[in-house]
């Protein structure tokens, strides 16, 4: 499998992931009766930041497969390592999303790990 390929559907995993563990974590704020948390006041700008920091994923579904190699290479590895801080910093110990972030962060390591061992050559 050509290496864009490979990265593009790891970032279409790891999206996947994303959702399934935000729905899960809805599901169980609901059933619980529970206001969802959200930090801070403001929850415009939480929103936003959430906004912003969740396109990562899904604009390098796209970005993967379409950039040169020198810029998919290294955009490859920061967005994969800001989402990782994203996983892991804003996660929960609910059981679902220990699973889902287990298997994000796996995607996540192995999508560094395949970006940095591409050579132009690939």
């Amino acid at each position: 499998m050509h290496i864009k390929t490979k990265l593009s559907a790891l970032w279409v995993v790891v999206m996947l992931n994303l959702i399934f563990a935000d729905i899960l974590s809805i599901m169980v704020q609901l059933i619980d009766q529970s206001a969802l948390e959200i930090m801070g006041d403001d929850v415009r700008l939480t929103m936003a930041i959430a906004a912003v920091i969740t396109n990562i994923p899904i604009l390098m579904i796209y970005f993967s497969r379409v950039l040169p190699y020198r810029i998919n290479r290294l955009l490859n590895i920061i967005a994969a390592i800001l989402t990782l801080i994203f996983v892991i910093g804003g996660g929960s110990t609910l059981p679902h999303y220990l699973i889902c972030a287990s298997i994000e962060v796996m995607l996540l390591l192995f999508i560094i790990y395949s970006a940095y061992q591409w050579s132009s050559t690939k």
